[in-house]
């Protein structure tokens, strides 16, 4: 599959070697065609990655990852054009987390609306599937880093989306376990998670952690 990632940061990094570790083709996103850090990751990740502009790898992709930090989602995605992702599957793994003053962050919208929910309006043909964002990079696609069983979360409007990034999830990424938690207002519970997500790490001393729920 032609996959398109959104993000030069360590998250998509990591989910774009995956998905080339799979065998996917995919084509990194970056407001700059010769962007530095994506050219450095195509290099190291070889013949089935390349690299371009959003537009270039939402034109690309079948589906996209949305990589990209939270404050920059929306600037980037209109970048990739309504057009490219008119009727694509847009994973969100982004989080809105606001750094202007400083550690630890704040959340620039939550409780009555998302990130998610505000990509998906901005993008009414597009279907957007909330997932990913409640665990560190290298859990979100090779869960087994963890002993025992742990959950993943998504959200979306579209049934047949959700069921496939499930799918994507349970057989590509490895995750034993997804929780759909509805339409994507349900992004709000998931993106304030990351709000306690932040403290465990400063507890815990570490990012492998992640949430199960016991029923």
């Amino acid at each position: 599959m032609n996959i398109g990632v959104l993000g030069t940061g360590i998250v998509g990094n990591t989910i774009g070697t995956k998905l080339v570790q799979l065998g996917h083709t995919v084509k990194m996103g970056s407001r700059t065609a010769n962007n530095e850090k994506a050219g450095a990751w195509v290099t190291s990740v070889g013949s089935h990655a390349s690299q371009g502009t959003f537009a270039d790898a939402a034109s690309f992709g079948e589906i996209i990852f949305n990589c990209t930090s939270g404050a920059g989602s929306l600037e980037a995605l209109k970048a990739a054009g309504a057009q490219n992702l008119k009727g694509k599957i847009i994973v969100d793994i982004s989080n809105p987390l606001d750094f202007s003053k400083g550690m630890p962050p704040t959340l620039f919208v939550n409780n009555t609306d998302s990130l998610g929910e505000r990509i998906q309006r901005a993008f009414p043909d597009s279907k957007v599937v909330k997932t990913l964002n409640t665990t560190n990079c290298n859990i979100m696609v090779n869960p087994s880093l963890l002993k025992g069983e742990h959950d993943m979360f998504l959200c979306g409007n579209d049934g047949g989306a959700k069921q496939q990034v499930a799918d994507i999830l349970k057989n590509w990424f490895g995750w034993k376990s997804v929780i759909d938690l509805g339409d994507i207002t349900a992004a709000r519970g998931m993106e304030m998670v990351i709000m306690l997500w932040l403290r465990l790490w400063g507890s815990l001393q570490t990012t492998n952690f992640n949430y199960k729920i016991v029923r």
